[in-house]
């Protein structure tokens, strides 16, 4: 089961351009970096899931048996808010100066992707042209992006929430954007993740400080946001 993704894409202004790439990336959300000890007879390695969606782990080793062990492992798919306590049996041959390395994605592979109703990312009073639909060949024809749809709303136009659900990853440090795909890795976007569904949404190309809200706030369906800035009223906000 390949995990669903729905990315709604709001286009700013061109004056938001710039030419020169940022020199520094930042995530959407603080990921904790795995806690690994040798435990008596075992390896521990423990993975904690910060936030309210699943989160899939891959583990990698410089150490030849122990990058085998993890390939073993494949994909380890974390809990929501929950730590995950990996153990590996083989003392003969832990070194403790083996170096780790982790990836880590958002999103399950294995819950089953229920329908959901999704609003339009804008107040109702308004309407905007759709100036790239979804599954289209120009840029949304990956598994990534191939549910994107790119409105022509400008810098300081009213961005809304278009599902219910838990904000787990904002960016929202980049003064400029840029394109071609060498961008792709520095735009400022907030993540929503509605549970039941099992549905991601996401909000790109917001201005520079542009969010009202931080990973961990609970929004509600359709709620109102001004001055180009994704602001939600925040039922439950992160603790």
């Amino acid at each position: 089961m390949k995990q669903f993704y729905l990315f709604i894409t709001f286009i700013l202004l061109i004056g938001c351009v710039s030419s020169k790439l940022p020199t520094k990336k930042v995530s959407q959300l603080n990921f904790p970096v795995p806690r690994i000890s040798i435990l008596n007879d075992s390896l521990q390695v423990i993975l904690s899931n910060p936030v309210d969606c699943p989160i899939r782990v891959v583990l990698e080793s410089d150490q030849p048996h122990l990058h085998d062990d993890f390939q073993n492992l494949g994909i380890i798919e974390l809990m929501a808010k929950k730590d995950t306590v990996i153990k590996i049996y083989q003392p003969e041959k832990i070194d403790v100066n083996t170096k780790f390395n982790y990836k880590w994605f958002l999103g399950s592979l294995t819950k089953k992707v229920e329908k959901l109703e999704i609003g339009f990312p804008f107040l109702e009073k308004y309407s905007y042209t759709i100036i790239q639909a979804n599954n289209t060949n120009y840029t949304h024809n990956t598994d990534y992006s191939r549910y994107a749809v790119d409105f022509d709303l400008k810098t300081n136009d009213t961005i809304c929430a278009a599902t219910n659900g838990v904000v787990v990853g904002v960016v929202e440090k980049y003064k400029h954007g840029g394109i071609g795909e060498k961008w792709n890795d520095f735009g400022n976007y907030i993540t929503i993740y509605e549970p039941k569904s099992g549905i991601f949404t996401q909000y790109v190309h917001l201005v520079e400080n542009g969010s009202f809200v931080q990973v961990g706030d609970k929004v509600s369906f359709m709620v109102v946001s001004e001055g180009g800035k994704m602001v939600v009223t925040a039922i439950e906000p992160a603790k």
